[in-house]
């Protein structure tokens, strides 16, 4: 997203490190990644610290938000969501899940590819292209991002958001107004269901969990 804000942490550099060591481990080329995680949890920090000690390695990543991916606009999306039922609304459902699949296809196929990129400065969704032939790892971050089923290795950052509101606080991205709690309760919940098919969990210390490999 256009206008994010960041603020890399020393605990954010070591779980990086970390899981540089576990992608490379896989011997798997192009690797796909996928990291999910709660407002707040670190997402864009983890992601970006991943992409830049790549690139001290001689490797290029590229990150991308799956919350760019939204089917509603971010200056809609709160309304439409208190109009069907917050708690029914939230969720993976609530994604281009085609549109993501197809930028997998083009990284994979090392095509050149034209996915969404919100503004969140001016509120608006705007387009990005990249040349995919030039980068060796595609990074996707995002609330439901492990529900990608095209990924080659999925995280969870398993922060819930009680323990996050500070970080969000900071960011400043949403005001934290009653619908606003309702609405993190409710990605709380989504993201608790789609748990089981992470195969690295980070803690609350930010220490690295294996699950499954």
């Amino acid at each position: 997203m256009l206008g994010d804000v960041l603020l890399i942490k020393r605990h954010h550099r070591l779980a990086a490190k970390t899981l540089v060591g576990i992608i490379m481990d896989l011997n798997i080329d192009r690797p796909v990644i996928a990291i999910s995680g709660e407002s707040g949890s670190g997402k864009s920090e983890l992601s970006n610290t991943i992409g830049r000690l790549f690139k001290s390695m001689g490797k290029k990543a590229k990150a991308i938000t799956t919350d760019d991916f939204y089917l509603t606009l971010p200056a809609e999306r709160t309304a439409q969501r208190v109009k069907k039922g917050i708690a029914e609304a939230v969720g993976p459902q609530e994604y281009n899940w085609d549109a993501i699949y197809q930028v997998v296809d083009d990284f994979r196929m090392k095509r050149k590819s034209t996915f969404p990129c919100v503004d969140l400065l001016n509120d608006q969704v705007d387009t990005l292209t990249t040349d995919f032939s030039k980068i060796d790892i595609l990074l996707f971050e995002g609330l439901y991002s492990i529900k990608n089923e095209k990924a080659d290795l999925r995280i969870l950052i398993d922060i819930p958001y009680t323990l996050t509101k500070l970080a969000q606080l900071k960011r400043g991205k949403e005001p934290m107004d009653p619908t606003r709690l309702e609405i993190l309760k409710a990605e709380h919940k989504a993201v608790g269901k789609i748990k089981p098919v992470a195969d690295i969990l980070i803690t609350e210390t930010y220490k690295v969990k294996r699950v499954r490999v």
